[in-house]
């Protein structure tokens, strides 16, 4: 006679909810994680786009960019320009960044000028007349 070798239904069982119960407790320790990344991924974004900012400003005699007339802040920034600003794919200066980074608490890489921060609306705040750029913050941080 031949002994069968298996896992009985209650076995299988108990061993479902002990792993049930291990993941309900470690999964939630993984959330803090996620916000501490999408932070310093916040940080590093503002501070590659402020340094291309200022890089625009140096080589377009301190004009900030989108202020030249038919060019938008992203054209000024992903786009190769003349000395004055406007676009010119032969142009001697640019592109500053490949494309504009997502805001990764609201997942936009839109951009508002002059507009008041917050909400969550748009990834990017442009200020234009302090030169401040700034993440659209929606109650997760203050940057």
């Amino acid at each position: 006679m031949k002994v069968k070798r298996g896992f009985t239904l209650v076995e299988i069982l108990i061993t479902v909810v002990v792993l049930g119960i291990l993941a309900a407790t470690v999964i939630p320790q993984f959330s803090p994680a996620r916000t501490d990344a999408s932070t310093s991924r916040l940080c590093s974004d503002l501070q590659t786009i402020r340094v291309a900012i200022e890089l625009y400003k140096v080589q377009h005699r301190d004009k900030k960019p989108g202020t030249v007339a038919g060019v938008s802040f992203g054209q000024a920034l992903i786009e190769r320009t003349d000395a004055d600003g406007t676009l010119n794919a032969a142009g001697n200066y640019g592109p500053y960044v490949q494309k504009m980074p997502e805001n990764p608490f609201n997942e936009l890489d839109t951009i508002e000028i002059d507009g008041v921060v917050g909400g969550g609306d748009f990834g990017w705040h442009f200020d234009t007349t302090t030169g401040q750029f700034n993440a659209d913050t929606d109650g997760h941080t203050g940057l």
